[in-house]
């Protein structure tokens, strides 16, 4: 009985493997496969990005992350640059941290006194002793970039906190370590400073809502959606969303943000120092993220063999 059945498995496995090498014979043959394409765009992107960093007059970093594939096109990404105030973005965070901690209440109104006004960016240097909200507050940091405001929520959570909360996500490279317009501090070394890659990092938490509630997650992307003409927006078309942060300092010049392109959002930090002249950083950022979108739009929009069927 047992020498039956394993001819019988014997047979089987015999007429298997002919109809296995049959159906192979008459395969036609195979087609290259459409990740060689897909490869062949995405080193085409990176050429053109190195081509941009290149002829910078100064060092271009940048940190570029594909939200649907994780892929990701970097270059000095992991070198520490000045983040000018492009560290608004861990400040805000943490504000909304601890405002579901129930630590500060958004709604709440603080008195600014005149003497705490500072130069630089934003309106409220302008005003005489305003009152406004912690979110009123947010929202000038953010889209009118207003270091007056910055200041007052810096003192508001806590320099120390900021700093804190980034190493909790694990950036210890992102560091809060002067207000805005304090040369003196940034002459000692204590310049705010960050990685092209710990900014990507820092948006995906934003993106995420990690340890956010989900109002407190929305409220904050709303913020950062905001219209404000910056190096990265220009780049995109004015009908994506994109919730970013720019920054902007002598030879310095940063854009970080979230692109909500419809089938294939992204992550783009850009970073850029050593500049000979601060108008050729912003505009290297804006050519970098209109080679970005121009790479991920045509993702969005083609199937995996590169036709647009969108």
């Amino acid at each position: 009985m047992r020498r039956r059945t394993a001819l019988a498995v014997g047979l089987a496995a015999t007429m298997s493997l002919t109809v296995s090498a049959a159906r192979q014979s008459a395969a036609p043959p195979r087609q290259p496969a459409p990740d060689a394409k897909a490869r062949e765009l995405r080193d085409g992107l990176e050429r053109r990005l190195s081509a941009i960093a290149d002829r910078l007059d100064g060092v271009l970093g940048y940190s570029i992350v594909d939200l649907a594939t994780g892929d990701r096109i970097e270059r000095l990404q992991d070198d520490v640059f000045p983040t000018a105030s492009t560290i608004k973005l861990a400040l805000l965070y943490e504000l909304y941290r601890q405002a579901d901690a129930g630590k500060v209440r958004l709604d709440d109104a603080w008195p600014l006194p005149k003497t705490a006004a500072v130069g630089g960016t934003g309106i409220l240097k302008e005003l005489t002793s305003p009152v406004l909200s912690l979110r009123d507050y947010a929202t000038l940091m953010v889209v009118l970039s207003d270091n007056t405001a910055t200041n007052l929520l810096i003192d508001v959570v806590g320099m120390p906190n900021v700093n804190a909360r980034m190493e909790s996500l694990g950036l210890r490279s992102t560091k809060l370590r002067r207000k805005m317009i304090d040369l003196e501090a940034a002459r000692r070394g204590d310049e705010n400073v960050s990685t092209p890659r710990e900014l990507t990092a820092l948006l995906r938490a934003l993106d995420r809502g990690e340890g956010l509630a989900p109002s407190s997650r929305t409220e904050l992307l709303d913020i950062l959606k905001k219209e404000k003409s910056t190096p990265m927006r220009r780049g995109i078309p004015p009908d994506v969303a994109v919730a970013n942060k720019p920054g902007s300092l002598e030879g310095v010049a940063v854009d970080a943000g979230i692109v909500y392109l419809k089938e294939r959002p992204y992550l783009f930090a850009a970073m850029a120092t050593w500049l000979r002249e601060d108008a050729e950083g912003d505009a290297a950022i804006a050519d970098a993220s209109r080679a970005a979108y121009e790479y991920f739009v045509r993702l969005a929009a083609s199937s995996e063999y590169g036709r647009r069927i969108r």
